[in-house]
């Protein structure tokens, strides 16, 4: 795994080999060379002072040497001289003495000079090392600028080849096959599809969208893809699809908004890393493609650096929640209640009511049956008052009639 710090933020992630091989290919040629350039005459420097350094230490220690050793010969020399002295006491012993202390001396003398060559040898192959480096760095640098070539070469005759609609999705179908490759490693509880809700009458490119295991979403990105051939003859610029994709992220319910871009390739200001744009919309980022793993690898760990945070807004919403049902359940039944009493007491009056009606009916049907009465009473009445005599008044034929039938019987 590699380090990579960010310009912007300062902050230090890591990405794998495959990443950062990704991110060194995508050096510009200029800038690589003159980076090389500069290492190359940083390194002739460096090895030039080191090798400067080296002799100017191996000139002090071979002084210190033979300073040592001229010093040691100055004492050995007075202990000659001393001896020579004391030989014209006994000359034979310090004969003797002088030969074994001259033979002991140039052992020493053969050690130190054995000392120096090897110091010598050591200076001669670190030298070699040196420029073996050099080599192999140089030799290193110049494979890579081939590979670099050759995947320039490459894509400016794919971008050749594909139309406007086909440059944009092979960016898409790049992304996607990033993500294809670490997924089961690196996201394997992550869901990472195409955008395909346009109900609202826009949609994006992709969503990333990633939940704990307790149900709590860890991260949720959107992401827009925009690519352009280098013939295209109308230009667009990364702040064109700002405010389109800012309006995706919020309607889809994402925390963050990324746009994958390779417009404005000669804007060094969107070169230079992973850019910050949240002065404009809030949480929206542009990156290269390149950045598109370490830039969800990024927002996913400082996501996971706030997760404990999110818990603990979920239990106290959950809290919330619960003082909210409760007051909605207090308030449904205070108005269930409210209306039911509502409801009885419109009951009863109209029961009140149907009761006043009825008397005031059995009223009348009393007055009625009273009048009725007298009218039965009166014509009872009428009828002991009727006899042959007055029904016949006016009717004498009937009369005779009648008095005929009385006779007969």
């Amino acid at each position: 795994m590699q380090e990579l710090k960010c310009p912007n933020c300062g902050e230090v992630f890591q990405v794998d080999e495959s990443g950062y091989a990704q991110i060194v290919s995508q050096i510009r040629d200029k800038e690589f060379e003159t980076e090389l350039k500069r290492r190359e005459e940083e390194l002739n420097k460096n090895r030039e002072r080191d090798l400067e350094l080296v002799r100017l230490e191996q000139e002090k220690k071979q002084e210190a040497v033979l300073n040592k050793k001229n010093s040691e010969l100055s004492e050995k020399d007075k202990e000659i001289l001393e001896l020579k002295t004391k030989l014209t006491n006994a000359e034979s012993e310090k004969k003797i003495a002088v030969m074994e202390a001259v033979a002991e001396k140039e052992k020493e003398v053969t050690a130190k000079n054995n000392v120096i060559n090897e110091l010598n040898g050591k200076l001669s192959l670190s030298e070699k090392e040196t420029e073996l480096n050099i080599k192999t760095l140089k030799e290193s640098y110049e494979t890579k600028l081939k590979d670099k070539d050759e995947q320039i070469e490459y894509y400016k005759d794919f971008k050749a080849r594909q139309s406007t609609k086909m440059i944009g999705e092979s960016l898409e179908q790049h992304c996607l096959n990033e993500f294809n490759t670490i997924r089961m490693t690196a996201f394997p509880t992550a869901y990472f599809e195409k955008d395909n809700d346009a109900k609202t009458g826009s949609k994006g490119d992709f969503i990333f969208r990633e939940n704990t295991e307790d149900g709590i979403e860890l991260v949720s990105i959107m992401f827009e893809m925009k690519n352009e051939a280098d013939e295209t003859k109308t230009k667009h610029k990364n702040e064109d699809f700002f405010k389109e994709l800012d309006k995706d992220r919020r309607e889809k319910n994402c925390e963050y908004a990324v746009l994958v871009s390779t417009l404005e390739m000669d804007n060094e200001y969107y070169n230079t890393g992973i850019v910050d744009v949240s002065y404009k919309y809030p949480k929206m980022y542009v990156i290269r493609p390149q950045l598109f793993i370490p830039m969800i690898t990024l927002i996913r760990n400082a996501s996971l650096n706030s997760l404990q945070y999110k818990r603990e807004i979920k239990v106290m919403k959950e809290e919330q929640l619960d003082i909210f049902n409760f007051q909605e359940n207090l308030e449904a039944f205070k108005t269930g209640f409210n209306k039911n009493f509502k409801d009885a007491s419109e009951r009863f009056q109209d029961a009140i009511n149907g009761i006043d009606k009825t008397i005031d009916q059995l009223e009348k049907i009393k007055k009625a049956l009273l009048t009725s009465e007298k009218h039965l009473n009166a014509a009872n009445n009428k009828i002991e008052d009727v006899t042959i005599k007055k029904l016949t008044k006016n009717a004498p034929s009937v009369r005779a009639m009648l008095e005929e039938k009385n006779n007969e019987v």
